[in-house]
């Protein structure tokens, strides 16, 4: 398999996984914003289901999508890392917009557009960057 087919393959794994997450976030968001938090806690809705899918998220794509044989923890800590700037910016993002009136639902998912975009490149190209496919095969 050439260079581009493979990285072609490679992003669309690591979509298809990231839309299971994106189901665990928005299922987890709905949940703790209709049934705990309420619209006021948006931001709290918003920080624990992106924390539930991020997880889910970086367990399977580390196996499936980038086959990585990279320590496990230092893997975990650059993701993290990523995480540092992403979080903060996307809750208050969610309670700035929906303050300014707009729909929580609509935030959460323009949150996690952004998100899919910067993870994977974030992901690809500073986590995993030399170390794809270099797993033991199971």
């Amino acid at each position: 398999m050439n260079k581009n087919t493979k990285e072609l393959w490679r992003a669309l794994k690591f979509t298809l996984i990231s839309l299971s997450a994106g189901i665990i976030q928005i299922l987890s968001f709905t949940l703790l914003n209709e049934f705990v938090f309420g619209e006021e806690g948006a931001a709290w809705s918003h920080f624990i289901a992106l924390v539930l899918s991020v997880i889910w998220n970086f367990t399977i794509n580390r196996k499936v999508t980038f086959k990585s044989s990279n320590n496990i923890v230092k893997s975990m800590l650059l993701v993290a890392l990523f995480y540092v700037f992403f979080t903060p910016a996307s809750t208050f993002f969610m309670d700035f917009a929906t303050k300014q009136g707009w729909n929580e639902y609509l935030v959460e998912v323009i949150n996690m557009i952004a998100n899919f975009v910067l993870e994977y490149l974030f992901t690809r190209f500073v986590v995993y960057r030399n170390s794809c496919d270099t797993a033991e095969k199971d």
